[in-house]
């Protein structure tokens, strides 16, 4: 829930998750949103969940996530991220980055897709 309804302040980092299924509680503390019978509500904006709502009181992450069209990054059966929460429609559909090639510190070309496969941070800076 955002903040519009006075309960939370609003979900902007992903959530590390470390089992395969999570409570509805983590669920809406984790992501700032809450579970009701007419689906994952943030203010005023509901989304039905359809066969991605909970289960025995529990939530497959990975298929809510799908549902919510937000990102979800599984590193191991014990380790993923969720998020961040979008309404927009913005969030990644794939971990796969485009091409990218940019000269190395000896001037030599360096193509990001030689690392394809490998998880990669990239850092960006601007000096303004």
């Amino acid at each position: 829930m955002g903040p519009a309804c006075g309960r939370r302040a609003a979900y902007t980092s992903p959530m590390l998750i470390t089992t395969s299924s999570m409570t509805v509680a983590e669920f809406e503390a984790g992501t700032g949103w809450e579970l009701k019978p007419e689906g994952a509500c943030r203010a005023a904006l509901c989304v039905p969940l359809g066969d991605a709502g909970p289960i025995d009181g529990t939530l497959d992450p990975q298929r809510l996530a799908a549902r919510l069209g937000m990102a979800f990054v599984r590193h191991s059966d014990t380790l993923a991220a969720l998020g961040p929460a979008t309404v927009t429609g913005r969030a990644l559909t794939t971990a796969e980055a485009p091409e990218l090639v940019l000269d190395d510190f000896d001037g030599r070309e360096f193509r990001l897709s030689s690392l394809r496969g490998e998880k990669v941070v990239l850092v960006a800076w601007a000096p303004y």
